[in-house]
């Protein structure tokens, strides 16, 4: 009995701690399952509850959206009203021009009528006035008309004679500047040292003991500076400086800088003189093409060959009558552009030719040729229009004119270096002249106001319609000019142009 106890205690503690068991998982498993039965709860209200929220939203959106249209489309429909408002207007404004024009024609047409009425009884009078003349003076028609024929020829002759007196100043005074042109291109190619002022530069030096190295033992260093770059050193008795002589600009300039940065450096011997030299000239090349490119970018011409290029750049080195021949030359292609469009000409071909005119300037030669040789060799080589070379080859008057580009830039070349402050003309001088100008035509009676414009080209007077009649303002015209011609001493021609105003007032009280 006692090991049947003993056998079924431990069986009965496992049973019982096996049902306690199971009734646990039972329960942990139903506490598990309304947990998840409550997560399923929560997940399905808080989707029901972002589901309402995007719906909100979206018709948010949706408003927003339909509100922007309709302002778009009253926008739309506002600027449509304001278009048809002006259309309208503008027919309105057309339909009264239109009436406005018929009325002018029409008045056009009584105002023909009322002249070819005027015409008639004009012409009736003046028959009626010769058969008059003719009793009065016993003369006939054909008798006056001769001796008034006689008067004009003996006037004409007189004209004409001062005219081919004129012309022949003119031509001298050409001739000479022509003369002068030449002389000082072939001065400033082929000339000898007495141009200091155009040939010679100078360097400055930190001290004198910097010439001795200048010239190098023997005088090497020196001889290698003027084998390099073709110039002449100088060294004096001048402190603190050397000078540069050279009458290739270009040349000049390298030799200047090669000298500048070798003092800077402190290392001068031949070697190293051979290759600041061979740099700076390779930096000078560099900086005439840049020169060259600037300024056909800044006139907008394109299409041009590197060799004219470079004669291009090389002219901002070269002075013609202290002016900047490359200044001169953009100068002269701005104004054959601004010619040639208001005369409906090539106005491409007009600033090429312009630009090219003095191209001959900034060739290396050893010839005697002029620059417009020079020039016009080298447009032909790189195959420049038949137009340009012309304009180059005639802008001297050398050659005919081919094209009408031709003389424009012929034009434009003599309005560049005859305006005031181009060339070497002071200005006490250039108002001096345009104050005798005045001068000149207010001495003469019933002159109100003379004005020189146009620096100096045209003399404008006022005069008093009392005391000159329209007859006698011509002849004060064709005085005041002979005074002028007298008097002065000037480029070119100076236009008189006489203005005789009448003027009536009234009051109305």
């Amino acid at each position: 009995m006692q090991l049947m106890l003993i056998i079924a205690l431990p069986l009965a503690g496992l049973i019982l701690g096996w049902t306690i068991r199971w009734l646990y998982a039972r329960f942990q498993l139903s506490s598990s399952e309304q947990k998840a039965e409550r997560l399923k709860k929560d997940a399905i209200k808080e989707a029901e509850a972002k589901k309402k929220e995007l719906i909100l939203e979206t018709k948010d959106e949706l408003l927003q959206e339909r509100n922007e249209q309709e302002r778009e489309l009253r926008e739309r429909r506002n600027e449509l009203q304001k278009f048809e408002k002006r259309v309208l207007q503008k027919e309105e404004n057309l339909e009264q021009k239109h009436a406005a024009v018929e009325r002018q024609q029409q008045a056009f047409t009584d105002r023909e009528r009322k002249l070819a009425e005027r015409e008639e009884d004009v012409g009736r009078q003046e028959a009626q006035w010769r058969e008059e003349l003719e009793r009065i003076s016993g003369l006939t028609a054909d008798d006056a008309k001769k001796m008034i024929v006689q008067s004009l020829e003996d006037e004409a002759r007189h004209e004409a004679q001062g005219l081919i007196n004129k012309i022949e100043q003119e031509a001298n005074l050409t001739a000479d500047k022509q003369a002068r042109e030449i002389l000082v291109s072939t001065i400033q190619r082929k000339a000898s040292e007495i141009n200091a002022e155009v040939t010679v530069t100078s360097v400055s030096l930190p001290n004198d003991e910097m010439k001795g190295r200048i010239i190098g033992r023997e005088g090497r260093n020196i001889r290698t500076l003027e084998t390099l770059t073709g110039v002449d050193v100088i060294i004096d008795d001048t402190p603190e400086a050397v000078v540069v002589s050279c009458f290739d600009p270009v040349r000049k300039e390298i030799a200047r800088r090669s000298l500048e940065r070798l003092i800077s450096d402190g290392r001068i011997h031949p070697t190293r003189i051979e290759e600041v030299v061979q740099k700076v000239t390779g930096e000078i090349s560099q900086s005439i093409y840049e020169e060259g490119e600037k300024v056909l970018y800044e006139l907008g011409i394109h299409h041009m060959k590197p060799e004219a290029i470079r004669g291009l750049g090389r002219l901002q080195y070269r002075t013609s009558y202290g002016q900047n021949v490359l200044a001169h030359s953009k100068e002269v292609s701005v104004f054959a552009g601004m010619i040639a469009a208001e005369l409906d000409a090539d106005r491409e071909i007009a600033k090429r030719g312009g630009l090219l005119h003095d191209v001959g300037k900034g060739i290396e030669s050893d010839g005697d040729s002029s620059h417009i040789e020079l020039g016009v060799e080298l447009l032909k080589r790189i195959g420049e229009d038949d137009r340009v070379i012309n304009a180059v080859a005639a802008h001297h008057g050398d050659v005919p004119h081919s094209c009408v580009e031709s003389v424009i830039v012929q034009i434009a070349d003599a309005l560049s270096a005859s305006r005031p402050g181009a060339r070497r003309e002071t200005l006490d001088n250039y108002i001096k002249r345009l104050e005798n100008l005045e001068k000149i035509a207010e001495q003469f009676d019933g002159v109100e106001k003379a004005y020189a414009i146009q620096a100096g080209r045209e003399l404008r007077i006022m005069v008093d319609h009392e005391q000159v009649s329209d007859v006698e303002a011509k002849d004060v015209a064709k005085s005041i000019a002979r005074e002028i011609e007298n008097q002065l001493r000037y480029p070119g021609r100076i236009k008189v142009t006489m203005i005789r105003e009448t003027r009536i007032i009234e009051y109305a009280r």
